[in-house]
């Protein structure tokens, strides 16, 4: 089953109105703004022109589509990278299928954020350094982890090469080593890269997006005292935020 941000926000906001003084935890920063400021009304896009979205990406590739994008959607073509295939596969699909951009159905949508609830939002945010060494130290650690064994026995399921599971950071780097095209080595470097990629467009996403959220530097690396004391920082934040709204 393929999650929309729409089918998600159903679903959280039933959890969150269920618990007393619900938590959550999360970096998809795409669905906490969808969950807190709602989400654009987007009519269902036919078929045939995500079939087609779906084959000229394969045809052009990642940079030559980038730029058919930005001849229809120059704002979501800013805003993306070549190789963030389902994005910009979805921008493109929307302009062509309803003849509006992505942009323009988010500014009129209707939706706004739960008039029952208020959000308080606490973003850990180490310095981009330590951030990164952190990427490279963990996927080593997945590799311990026999992520290699994980990820050849998702190849072996035969799924759609387009689901979000066949993307997720590190999958495809490890299948074109299982498939011949890289070393092992090579296959970790570049996922690792990927990696890194990701967690410098997470941050500037939540630097811009969330501007007003309380910050918090865990000032370690990945060792078990190290998230103790981050967890005490944010237990720390949590209480600041439950004594000053009551």
């Amino acid at each position: 089953m393929r999650m929309s941000a729409a089918a998600w926000r159903d679903l959280a906001l039933a959890e969150v109105r269920a618990a007393e003084r619900p938590i959550l935890v999360g970096g998809t920063g795409l669905y906490l703004r969808t969950l807190m400021s709602g989400i654009a009304d987007i009519p269902a896009i036919d078929e045939a022109v995500r079939d087609r979205a779906k084959a000229l990406h394969a045809e052009l590739g990642g940079p030559a589509f980038h730029r058919d994008l930005a001849a229809k959607d120059p704002e979501a073509a800013a805003r993306l990278v070549p190789g963030d295939t389902q994005r910009l596969v979805r921008a493109w699909e929307v302009v062509v299928g309803t003849g509006r951009t992505l942009g323009e159905w988010q500014r009129a949508a209707e939706s706004t954020a739960p008039a029952d609830l208020a959000f308080h939002t606490i973003v850990v945010d180490p310095p981009r350094d330590r951030l990164y060494a952190n990427g490279d130290a963990r996927f080593l650690a997945m590799m311990e982890r026999r992520a290699l064994d994980e990820v050849r026995a998702l190849l072996d399921l035969g799924l759609d090469p387009d689901l979000p599971a066949m993307k997720a950071l590190g999958v495809p780097e490890l299948a074109a080593h299982l498939s011949g095209a890289l070393s092992l080595a090579e296959a970790v470097a570049l996922a690792q890269r990927h990696t890194r990629n990701y967690a410098k467009r997470q941050t500037t996403w939540f630097r811009h997006q969330m501007a007003g959220a309380r910050r918090v530097d865990p000032g370690f690396s990945q060792t078990h005292t190290g998230y103790e004391k981050l967890i005490e920082s944010l237990l720390g934040e949590i209480f600041a935020i439950i004594r000053k709204t009551g």
